[in-house]
């Protein structure tokens, strides 16, 4: 499934090396602002502990992860909204992310300069959210616009409610508040969802912090934390430059000593990648065979016949039954067979919902 994650900022708060520690790609990384013009795009892969426990139990010629693309979008500043720096690029590069990761600076090193010549994650995360709801209310104003025009002309019956849902988007982020805070019900969700508002798309901010404060945060973090508490936004605390380092090192032996010296138990990254994959509503279901063990990116909420569309169109197209183990049976039990003897293997219709970590086999004809 193609879908990604932005990585966004002000210049100079570690994107660039945050998406290095990431991905196999490198982004130049640099002390001075619009370092990264074009977006990077890298594809990450998901650690996922359950793909290793199939692939010791069954054996298979190849292991695939599951992976999420991330984007590295160039720094933000004061005036994007209006072009100022490069800002209709990066909002456009925003607008086809899926979801979005802020990092925020909350560090101090006099050797990196910041933007606005001072450390303060809280302004810098307003400048951000300024920019992308000033672009949302242009957005929401030529809308406006149209949709009264089709109301008074009567070609849509429904004008007068997207009327509405659009002048409470106006009122709201006039206030200074993004769209994602706002409740909707399921018909005007989907509307909403259509007019692709940079700031209805979910967030996760990152803390970027020093080595000594790579475990438990510092004041700013914390600061951050509870800024956003009200927002209900996942805040993780990333020391990027000691991430930068982890990524150095090429053996899981001195990945580890690394870490325990820290006293961290797994790298902020891994933390990251997850995180990013609850944040675009992902979970994963599992093939396993003698050639391969695989891991498969689904949405929640996914029945099986679409969940078996993401191997093939012709799975879906023509799904009789899927063969379903959960996870930690087949952990339990040690084979497909073993979980079958035991009464663990179920067999499920078109209106089964995958379950994470389910262990899935589909029986189709076309």
């Amino acid at each position: 499934m193609a879908l990604k994650c932005g990585i966004v900022g002000l210049p100079n708060v570690g994107k660039s090396t945050l998406f290095n520690c990431l991905s196999n790609a490198k982004a130049q990384a640099a002390n001075f602002p619009f370092c990264t013009i074009e977006p990077n795009v890298g594809t990450i892969t998901v650690p996922d502990e359950r793909l290793q426990r199939l692939a010791e139990l069954v054996n298979p010629k190849q292991i695939v992860p599951t992976t999420v693309e991330i984007v590295d979008i160039a720094g933000l500043v004061k005036g994007a909204s209006q072009g100022e720096g490069l800002g209709n690029q990066f909002l456009g590069n925003i607008r086809e992310c899926d979801a979005i990761i802020h990092v925020l600076r909350c560090f101090q090193d006099d050797n990196i300069t910041h933007v606005d010549g001072s450390v303060d994650p809280i302004r810098d995360k307003e400048v951000i959210d300024t920019e992308l709801q000033l672009k949302d209310l242009e957005t929401v104003e030529k809308q406006m616009a149209r949709v009264e025009k089709i109301a008074k002309v009567g070609q849509d019956k429904d004008a007068k409610k997207k009327y509405e849902v659009l002048q409470r988007l106006k009122s709201h982020l006039g206030e200074g508040k993004s769209a994602r805070l706002l409740d909707w019900n399921e018909e005007e969700m989907e509307f909403v969802q259509s007019l692709f508002l940079l700031t209805q798309k979910p967030v996760l901010y990152v803390c970027n912090v020093e080595e000594s404060n790579a475990k438990t945060g510092n004041d700013l973090s914390q600061k951050v934390a509870l800024e956003l508490a009200a927002e209900k936004a996942e805040v993780l605390v990333v020391a990027v430059a000691i991430e930068a380092e982890i990524a150095t090192l090429e053996t899981y032996e001195e990945r580890s000593m690394f870490l325990n010296d820290l006293g961290l138990e797994e790298p902020g990254v891994s933390k990251l990648i997850l995180a990013a994959y609850r944040l675009l509503n992902l979970q994963t279901y599992f093939t396993a065979g003698e050639k391969e063990v695989r891991a498969w990116t689904i949405r929640k909420g996914m029945t099986a016949p679409q969940a078996a569309g993401v191997i093939h169109t012709d799975f879906e197209r023509g799904f009789i039954r899927a063969e379903v183990i959960a996870f930690s049976d087949y952990s339990t039990y040690g084979s497909e067979s073993a979980a079958r003897d035991h009464g663990k293997l179920r067999v499920e219709g078109k209106e089964y919902i995958v379950a994470d970590g389910d262990v899935m086999h589909f029986r189709f004809n076309v």
